[in-house]
């Protein structure tokens, strides 16, 4: 388990969008870990491919 000491003004924006979205401040903030190491994630894979994606030359044919 893991401790986020968050200051007064970012505790009343979880708060609220908590609230909003009819979640738990947990789960609120579980979602938004995802989804940010999703983005982070997915953006570190694109940038380690980009050289790759694109580098094989086909004659247009499938793969059988």
């Amino acid at each position: 388990m893991k401790s986020v000491r968050l200051d007064a003004d970012l505790q009343i924006r979880l708060e609220e969008a908590a609230r909003l979205a009819g979640v738990s401040q947990s789960d609120f903030i579980r979602a938004a870990i995802e989804e940010r190491s999703e983005a982070t994630l997915a953006g570190q894979l694109e940038s380690r491919l980009t050289g790759l994606v694109g580098a094989v030359r086909s004659k247009g044919g499938r793969a059988t």
